[in-house]
């Protein structure tokens, strides 16, 4: 809104500067005056306050005053509307900008807060936006930002408590923390994790040891963007394919093939199943490449004998228009109509 507000007041202010300054050098050049005396007499032509000439104007200096009054007022006239209406909409715009963000903030719930909106960042919200999961962006800078229109960003310090609840960290269901520095992001998780202490926090970490000090704080999750990165370039040299089968899965927009995760809920039709008689491959056309357990335990290709139960998460592969159907079920949608369940359906509450 700065950038915009100043981009109205430069070019009326040009405008006037030329005024100004050709009344200057016009009065100067036809009656030989001095430049202050130039410039005094420009300023009370334009400004119509009626006071006395500093000489009397000769004949060329009373054509040349005419045509500076008819051209200079018009130009004064331009500069202080378009000057006035930019601070007027400027102060507007800041008001309803403001109203629109805090009714923005107050409906988020179980939403995530990404602090830091670098390139990393940005990243982040992107897959975010893909899966149309609530979140809000905390960015320490305050020069506006190209984001989408649909991005919540608010300006200001993520370790101080105060934005966090402004963010409705109370109600959230995760953050991230990918600031520069271990020192901001430890901060971030301090204030977090003191906060809401229920909250699945991810924080970045920059320098080697980084990773014990932030999950002591409280992250959940730690990633080294440079460890990951670096193990990515060997593993391209050493794996080629697999890394190319990992980068397809994992890629977002992808119309081959994905990996998602399903957390099975309470009434889904996959409960108390296992996973042959709940026969995902044949009805959905999915994978199971792990199941992961209540008690965190991961089972890589789980065996068909095992149990789903409710609150674990399924690791499955397959293509995307496969998946909405699956999750339904394991959202407990479709419970009757699936053929999967001999129960009745409940809606989780």
């Amino acid at each position: 809104m700065q950038t915009l507000l100043s981009k109205k007041f430069i070019f009326p202010l040009i405008l006037v500067a030329v005024v100004l300054t050709s009344g200057t050098a016009g009065y100067t050049l036809i009656e030989g005056w001095n430049p202050f005396d130039s410039l005094y007499m420009t300023v009370i032509t334009l400004s119509t306050v009626g006071f006395q000439e500093i000489e009397p104007l000769s004949e060329k200096g009373k054509a040349f005053t005419i045509g500076l009054i008819f051209f200079g007022l018009g130009v004064v006239a331009y500069a202080v509307n378009n000057g006035v209406r930019a601070i007027f909409e400027g102060e507007i715009q800041e008001v309803f900008g403001r109203r629109k963000l805090k009714k923005a903030l107050d409906s988020l719930e179980n939403h995530y807060i990404v602090c830091g909106y670098g390139r990393m960042g940005k990243v982040i919200c992107n897959e975010l936006m893909a899966k149309e999961i609530p979140f809000v962006v905390v960015e320490r800078e305050s020069q506006e930002l190209e984001v989408d229109d649909d991005v919540i960003i608010v300006y200001g310090d993520a370790t101080r408590d105060e934005l966090l609840k402004r963010v409705g960290i109370e109600r959230a269901k995760g953050l991230i923390s990918v600031l520069d520095s271990d020192a901001q992001n430890l901060y971030v998780v301090l204030s977090a994790k003191e906060l809401n202490q229920k909250l699945f926090i991810i924080a970045r970490a920059n320098e080697e040891g980084a990773d014990y000090k932030l999950t002591r704080a409280g992250a959940n999750k730690v990633v080294s963007p440079y460890h990951i990165g670096g193990l990515r370039i060997a593993h391209t040299i050493l794996k080629p394919t697999v890394v190319d089968f990992l980068e397809l899965t994992a890629k977002t927009g992808n119309m081959e093939i994905q990996i998602e995760e399903v957390v099975v809920e309470a009434g889904s039709a996959l409960a108390n199943k296992t996973i042959k008689d709940a026969d995902i491959i044949e009805k959905n056309g999915v994978l199971i490449v792990a199941l992961k357990k209540k008690n965190g335990k991961i089972l890589f290709n789980p065996p068909d004998n095992n149990l789903i139960e409710v609150g674990d998460k399924l690791a499955v592969i397959g293509e995307p228009e496969h998946f909405n159907e699956l999750e339904q079920m394991a959202k407990g949608k479709r419970g009757g109509a699936s053929g999967l369940s001999d129960e009745p359906h409940t809606s989780p509450s």
